[in-house]
């Protein structure tokens, strides 16, 4: 398993997290009254700036992996990254908003190891910095002509960030009509992760292309491989969710089962029991709530299905579908380094 992130993470980190901060400081300024610099307050929290107190914090937080991306795509493509960094910071606004709703649809305590915003100020301020967040990134996005972007380009990067988003969400609307079911199929299962992990990893790297080359063949190019990335993200971030260390991922082991989360091996597990393993499955997940004994069952069920192997197939077969795309784009070699170090993170990450 890797541990060290990609070398493109470090190499835009802080300019991303410098724009980003400028973002929400433009709007936290001392002429704000209490109940609104409050509300920042609670931005900065959930972004992993600050305490709950406001005060600065040096915390693991997000990988800025869609940013990053649409960076990385700028400059692969050809472009210049400084013409593509409200794009990208707008990304991360949407991202986050995303969390904050998706920690209080799925019930979730803890996210990079510590409290989640709906814990600590309760859902209905949850729900409205969240909003807040989306705001802002469309904020973000009407100021596109000061990054030298053309307005016809500016257009069409705001509505397909737009449609990204919108996508992002039935992708979600899609994962919670999952709930209590038993009858999904992995390609049901796989087109829902297409729409609620993969749409802004997709954009992240067409906007890239776009503002980069504006080349049709490359920007379908890193697309496609966008797309295939998105698929990678997600099922990996299922392995975590049932077999993910602890200490590396902050959350319990087999914390999907026990939360009786649709991911991916259960889906396989439950298309793919025999008649004995798929009664004891939908026995287990008929209950109102899961005990040790019963994430151990589906474990040893899983184990006996070759679930994990099944899934390292797919991981396998996207993470080479990401390189070749990438590679249709016949950018520099050292772009295409930095991209199959990638590639090898997020198919053998462990947190």
């Amino acid at each position: 398993m890797v541990d060290q992130l990609p070398s493109i993470f470090d190499q835009y980190k802080s300019y991303i997290n410098f724009y980003l901060k400028s973002g929400l400081d433009q709007k936290a300024d001392s002429e704000l009254s209490s109940s609104k610099r409050n509300l920042y307050n609670i931005l900065s929290y959930g972004m992993g700036w600050t305490d709950q107190s406001g005060s600065p914090v040096n915390i693991p937080a997000g990988k800025l992996l869609r940013p990053t991306l649409c960076l990385f795509a700028t400059e692969a493509s050809g472009g210049k990254r400084d013409r593509a960094i409200k794009t990208a910071v707008a990304l991360e606004y949407i991202h986050n908003f995303s969390l904050f709703h998706d920690d209080i649809q799925d019930q979730d305590e803890i996210r990079h190891h510590r409290p989640t915003v709906w814990f600590v100020w309760g859902k209905p301020k949850a729900i409205t910095a969240g909003n807040v967040l989306r705001s802002i990134a469309d904020v973000t996005l009407s100021d596109l002509h000061n990054s030298n972007i053309e307005d016809t380009d500016a257009v069409k990067i705001s509505t397909a960030m737009t449609t990204g988003y919108l996508e992002m969400i039935e992708g979600q609307f899609m994962d919670l009509s999952y709930e209590s079911r038993h009858d999904i199929t992995v390609q049901e299962y796989l087109d829902m992760i297409s729409h609620k992990t993969g749409a802004l990893i997709r954009c992240s790297m067409e906007l890239g292309a776009h503002i980069g080359s504006g080349n049709t063949e490359v920007i379908r190019s890193f697309r496609e491989s966008g797309r295939a990335l998105g698929y990678l993200f997600q099922i990996t971030d299922d392995v975590l969710g049932i077999w993910g260390d602890k200490e590396k991922t902050g959350k319990p082991v087999g914390q999907d089962i026990a939360r009786k989360k649709n991911s991916l091996p259960v889906v396989h597990a439950l298309s793919n029991a025999d008649k004995k393993q798929s009664s004891v499955l939908k026995n287990i997940y008929c209950k109102q709530k899961l005990d040790d004994n019963d994430v151990d069952s589906v474990l040893k069920i899983m184990d006996s299905l070759g679930t994990k192997i099944y899934i390292k197939s797919l991981v396998d077969a996207y993470s080479e579908s990401a390189l070749q795309s990438f590679s249709l784009a016949k950018v520099d070699s050292k772009f295409e380094a930095s991209f199959e170090e990638l590639v090898q993170f997020l198919s053998t990450r462990n947190h």
